[in-house]
């Protein structure tokens, strides 16, 4: 994670400046962020489990991938190699919409993120990389909102902050068929 730089920006996702990664976190600076929402054609949601080495918030389940873009890569190109990273697939991402969230996590760290929010529908099968989720699980809607509900400490912060927003959205939008 060394020397990895992350976009501050201001409340319209206007860059003000690069800071790095960790030290973002640290001071609780807003940065530009990535989440990705990967369905199979049964409209189940592919969630992955972050790998407990991570940083912050090993061991817990999230979408199928987020991170942050480079200071010259545009949001959707670091979507998309992302979820190749994480999960080793490489699909058609559709931009959803913009969440700006701010977060205390375990350790003093804090997401201030302005989140841009992808989605795709895709038959690939994931193949994650260990050090990125240990491992991973197609769930219904239904289904994972159940288990938030029941045990929402198994879900990242920005997950359960994130995810009804996209629920919303898809429920507006015509749901899958418009990804």
């Amino acid at each position: 994670m060394t020397d990895i730089q992350v976009i501050l920006v201001d409340e319209h996702d206007n860059p003000v400046g690069t800071l790095e990664k960790l030290e973002a976190h640290r001071q609780g600076l807003r940065h530009r962020a990535i989440s990705v929402y990967l369905f199979n054609p049964a409209g189940e949601l592919l969630l992955q489990r972050r790998a407990q080495a991570k940083y912050h918030c090993g061991g817990l389940w999230s979408n199928s991938c987020c991170g942050h873009p480079y200071p010259d890569e545009t949001a959707l190109d670091a979507a998309e190699r992302r979820l190749g990273e994480e999960m080793g697939v490489h699909a058609h991402l559709h931009k959803l919409f913009e969440f700006s969230y701010c977060l205390e996590l375990p350790g003093g760290l804090i997401e201030n993120e302005y989140g841009h929010i992808f989605a795709a529908v895709d038959d690939q099968p994931p193949h994650p990389d260990p050090e990125e989720a240990d491992d991973f699980r197609y769930i219904t809607l239904a289904d994972l909102e159940m288990e938030m509900a029941a045990a929402p400490d198994r879900f990242t912060p920005w997950f359960r902050l994130c995810y009804p927003a996209l629920n919303a959205h898809l429920r507006e939008h015509g749901g899958l068929t418009a990804l």
